[in-house]
């Protein structure tokens, strides 16, 4: 399973090109990145990113990410998957924008 971090279109323009990056905004005020699994990402696109339309989804495998990764209690007492220390381009798996459409968000196929 990879997990999953939305990226406004700066935030990723950005990381692509430090290669690196301590998150978003929330990230950097939280002291980690937050990440969902594909289970939990429609919510937190509707529940943070309602209204935003340039986003990039963005795919890490968990295992690469050593012990710096930790599973944690949230939204409804589910665990979600915290980086804390940034993250580095080259764990990226693969990335695909993530349009807003009518009814929400648009994800890529095959997803679930």
């Amino acid at each position: 399973m990879l997990i999953l971090k939305i990226l406004r279109r700066p935030e990723w323009d950005a990381f692509r090109a430090q290669g690196i990056t301590a998150g978003a905004p929330v990230d950097l005020a939280d002291g980690f990145i937050h990440f969902s699994t594909p289970a939990q990402v429609a919510e937190t696109a509707a529940r943070h990113f309602a209204q935003e339309s340039d986003l990039v989804l963005v795919a890490v495998d968990p295992d690469a990410l050593g012990p710096a990764l930790k599973w944690e209690p949230s939204r409804g007492g589910q665990l979600f998957p915290h980086l804390y220390r940034p993250l580095r381009l080259d764990e990226v798996v693969w990335d695909k924008s993530l349009p807003l459409g009518a009814t929400g968000h648009i994800f890529p196929e095959g997803l679930w």
